[in-house]
């Protein structure tokens, strides 16, 4: 503006330049750089694609309910089974999300104690994600509590009941509780299934430590840890439920799978999720009006509203 002033001056008086330049308005030029700045922000708003709001959608799927309780004990770092016991017990949980499609899916850890790390959901991107952070370190207390898992179990389920209900305890065996299979007992009268998936070598292996070297006892003794099967089988026993080995193959999986599809499938609860609604559209049409109004106004008076103020004049 201010430039704009200094060159009509450098030619001469301004009020005889007003005089020979009736058309000259000093503040139209300022309104269409505003405009076009205004323009240019609001494409650049557009372009980072804005979000407001939530837009609810609700999807009702037919399926069952699975709860998956993994142990995380020490013991369940030892590698007779590649790349080791809880490894393969998560890539196993992996395989199994992959192949659920219209399912519920929650997962408990335990040790010595058990909590839930996933409540049960169809959010199966979560599931995936939260069993990556798994590790003996999320539980203090050490042992193995199976009892404890199949009660959290039991407990974590929905209310509907027109849905199977399973509960997979993935294990080395080593119940130090002794009330498990009371408990595998207790879900089969609630009309749960229980699998048993007993995952390790009868013939024992060390347990690895982080720094390196395996876990001693107090005597200095490297510690042992082996599949307890006679343990995993009982209580498979108590709850009427299946007993399955796992070792380096994948039969183990296909297995569970066969038998999962066999549970009655039912009418889930709606599932109900909230997603950004796109607002881009609207600042578009904000950028296009601005767009046409740069257009149409000119950088000079407009000669058909003077000669219309002069003839009011007159």
């Amino acid at each position: 503006m201010q430039s704009r002033k200094r060159k009509m001056k450098a030619f001469g008086d301004m009020v005889l330049l007003r005089q020979l330049s009736p058309g000259y308005s000093k503040y139209r030029p300022l309104v269409k750089f505003w405009l076009m700045a205004a323009a240019l922000a609001l494409i650049v708003v557009m372009l980072a694609r804005p979000q407001m709001g939530t837009k609810v959608t609700s999807d009702k799927r037919e399926g069952i309910e699975t709860i998956i309780a993994l142990d995380i004990s020490n013991s369940m770092l030892a590698e007779d089974v590649a790349p080791s016991r809880l490894a393969k017990s998560k890539l196993m949980v992996e395989n199994l999300v992959d192949h659920f499609r219209n399912d519920k899916i929650g997962l408990i850890v335990f040790a010595g104690d058990a909590f839930v790390q996933l409540p049960i959901t169809s959010d199966y991107v979560s599931a995936k994600m939260f069993l990556q952070d798994i590790d003996p370190t999320l539980i203090a207390s050490q042992g193995t509590d199976i009892g404890e898992a199949l009660n959290l179990a039991m407990h974590s389920f929905t209310q509907n009941t027109s849905v199977g209900k399973a509960i997979i305890v993935i294990t080395d065996g080593e119940d130090h509780e002794g009330d498990a299979e009371q408990m595998a007992k207790t879900a089969k009268e609630q009309g749960m299934h229980v699998f048993i998936l007993g995952i390790g070598s009868p013939a024992g292996a060390p347990i690895p430590l982080a720094d390196g070297g395996y876990m001693k006892d107090k005597d200095g003794q490297t510690v042992m840890t082996a599949l307890n099967e006679d343990m995993c089988k009982r209580i498979a026993e108590a709850g009427e439920g299946m007993y399955i080995h796992v070792d380096n193959s994948s039969i183990a999986e296909e297995q569970l799978d066969r038998e999962l599809a066999k549970l009655q499938t039912g009418e889930m609860a709606s599932v109900v999720y909230s997603e950004f609604d796109e607002q881009f559209q609207a600042v578009a049409i904000l950028v296009l009006l601005l767009l046409i109004i740069e257009i149409v106004v000119l950088e000079s008076k407009n000669p058909v509203t003077q000669k219309w103020r002069l003839f009011k004049r007159n």
